[in-house]
């Protein structure tokens, strides 16, 4: 073993703090506890009977010091309270206790802890020190603080050391410098975000003692307008309740921005899932090996309050009309049709996708168009603006250009004659739809109140512009084609098992047409845990293909749905790249 992991090991279990307990309601009971950089031990002694439990600093979520509530009957054998029938409150509460000088310092952990056959759940513990040893309560508060902030300090990765120890004092004790900003849509899928909040959320956040900010979504798009024209650096975080909708709008609203590079670094998002798919909720606790079962929203709680984060990947995806970034999929077709005709079941929750998957198995569809994409071995170049580097011109000291007489604007990268969308930059990029009837030198059309787009530069050709040999082409008929870059869709949809949350690829799926509805049927039955991969093979009715990019140019004598993440968007010609850990996301 090598010196530099033994001086770790040493100093991950060198004890930083140690006192002694007793059980009150049994004798000869002792608890020994030890702090250190790895966790909380707890040593029982009883009799000639020792067992040791260690708590791990990375299942410790919180902890506050309170003391005990005042008894509404007070008598000579109730002056020190059991643990039994204990209350406490807060140190400035009106209803505390005057006869009771003890420090109650209350830890709270989510144990992994052995589930029904092989798998795990985290389970609530709650461990209560109490600090008696002294004649007064202020003396007792000292020392329950000094666990409190040397815990605190260990739970945010902070170095510590006994010199810490030494200079506490009360006036300085640890103070929490992280505020969250909760946005919450009420009404996504089953419509109960805010029960979840309020009941399976809020007590963990104030386990934590992490004070948040909440805004209730009023309408479509409110988060996304929020976002874009808020003081978002008031926050350390983003909290969206609710499903991938709240998401996809947070994710454009912080692209509407102009310091979006800015905000991507240094704020991360976190995700309480509350809709019907859920997909990137059970794509970060899937990655994280974190059980999602039987309580989907504790993995995502436990994320907002643990302070870490992981990069994540999002694609840039072009219309006809418009720029957006998507972090979950795209689709066209089949899973697309689902999507959207099953929203008059939305009341059902996730079940609407079951229900609305048979009645589209039965009248099964396919649509006519090209398919492009450039694998992901095939490194992508940019190639919006080309340079020829061919000859070097032999220029004079000073250069007049200008443009031909009469000749017509190009006011887009789409085509000549159109003024719909507009390219502004080639580094930081920003994008602005424009009004025909626009002029001068506004670039927002005239409507200085139309959100502009910012974001990476693009690496692709526009869409009316043909495409690099690299790429690769298939045209015909598709029962469906559909792009995840996460592994779940919903929370029953392990649709790319071997997608990571950053790996910078885009996992394309190909079902063409001619697939039978027995096919679809068992692909769709393997859909929950990925068994549908076995059935996919290149040249086969379904593929499976790591990509960077792609295009989709749909026949437009025939209408259909495509979706970006859940949403409905335009039907027509449209193309995504991969931006490798472009954002950052809370993981448990």
């Amino acid at each position: 073993m090598s010196m530099e992991r033994k001086s770790e090991e040493s100093a991950q279990s060198r004890v930083l703090l140690e006192e002694t307990f007793y059980v009150l309601t049994k004798k000869n009971c002792v608890f020994r506890v030890r702090l250190t950089k790895a966790g909380l031990y707890l040593v029982k002694e009883n009799e000639n009977n020792i067992k040791e439990q260690v708590i791990s600093i990375q299942d410790i979520i919180g902890c506050r010091c309170l003391r005990s509530k005042k008894q509404s009957k007070n008598c000579a054998c109730q002056s020190i309270p059991r643990s039994a029938n204990l209350k406490v409150v807060e140190e400035n509460s009106g209803d505390l206790d005057d006869t009771d000088v003890s420090a109650y310092l209350y830890i709270y952990a989510y144990i992994l802890v052995n589930n029904k056959g092989t798998s795990k759940k985290r389970e609530r513990t709650i461990i209560t020190l109490r600090f008696r040893s002294f004649d007064k309560y202020e003396d007792n508060n000292k020392e329950a603080q000094r666990w409190r902030t040397m815990i605190k300090k260990l739970i945010k990765g902070e170095n510590v050391s006994t010199s810490h120890i030494a200079d506490f004092s009360v006036s300085n004790k640890y103070k929490e410098d992280r505020r969250l900003l909760v946005l919450c849509n009420p009404k996504s899928g089953p419509g109960k975000g805010r029960i979840i909040f309020q009941q399976k959320v809020v007590p963990i956040l104030q386990e934590a003692e992490i004070p948040y900010d909440l805004h209730i979504t009023k309408y479509a798009n409110f988060a996304r307008e929020f976002i874009r024209t808020c003081n978002i650096f008031q926050w350390s975080g983003i909290i969206l309740v609710g499903g991938d909708g709240i998401v996809f709008e947070a994710i454009n609203g912080l692209f509407e921005r102009w310091d979006w590079s800015d905000v991507v670094k240094t704020i991360p998002i976190g995700v309480i899932p509350g809709g019907s798919g859920n997909g990137l909720a059970r794509s970060i606790a899937y990655h994280c090996s974190e059980p999602y079962l039987p309580s989907p929203t504790l993995p995502s709680a436990l994320a907002a309050v643990r302070n870490n984060c992981a990069p994540m990947d999002l694609v840039r995806v072009e219309t006809t009309s418009q720029i957006m970034f998507s972090f979950l999929s795209l689709g066209w077709g089949f899973l697309s049709d689902i999507d959207i005709e099953s929203e008059r079941l939305r009341m059902l929750g996730g079940q609407r996708f079951t229900v609305w998957s048979v009645a589209r198995l039965i009248g099964l569809r396919s649509y006519g168009g090209k398919l492009w994409y450039l694998p992901a071995n095939v490194p992508l170049v940019p190639s919006r603006l080309e340079v020829n580097t061919g000859s070097a011109l032999d220029l004079p000291a000073e250069v007049h250009l200008e443009t031909q007489t009469g000749r017509q604007r190009l006011d887009s990268w789409y085509s000549a004659a159109s003024r719909r969308s507009a390219y502004f930059s080639a580094t930081g990029s920003s994008y602005q739809s424009t009004a025909d009837s626009g002029g001068g030198g506004d670039p927002s059309g005239g409507d200085p109140d139309k959100p502009r787009m910012y974001g990476p530069a693009s690496k692709l050709p526009c869409l009316t512009q043909p495409l690099p040999e690299s790429w690769k082409c298939i045209e015909g008929r598709f029962v469906m084609v559909h792009a995840s870059y996460q592994t779940h869709l919903g929370e029953d949809c392990l649709f790319a098992p071997d997608a990571k949350l950053n790996d910078g690829t885009i996992w394309l799926l190909i079902v063409h047409g001619g697939t039978t509805r027995t096919q679809l049927l068992h692909f769709l039955l393997g859909l929950s845990t990925g068994a549908h991969t076995s059935m996919v093979g290149e040249g086969g009715p379904i593929e499976l293909i790591a990509v960077n990019a792609f295009r989709i140019e749909p026949d437009m004598n025939e209408q259909g749905y495509m979706t970006v993440d859940g949403e409905h968007v335009e039907y027509g010609p449209i193309q995504a790249e991969i931006f490798p850990s472009l954002a950052r996301v809370m993981v448990p």
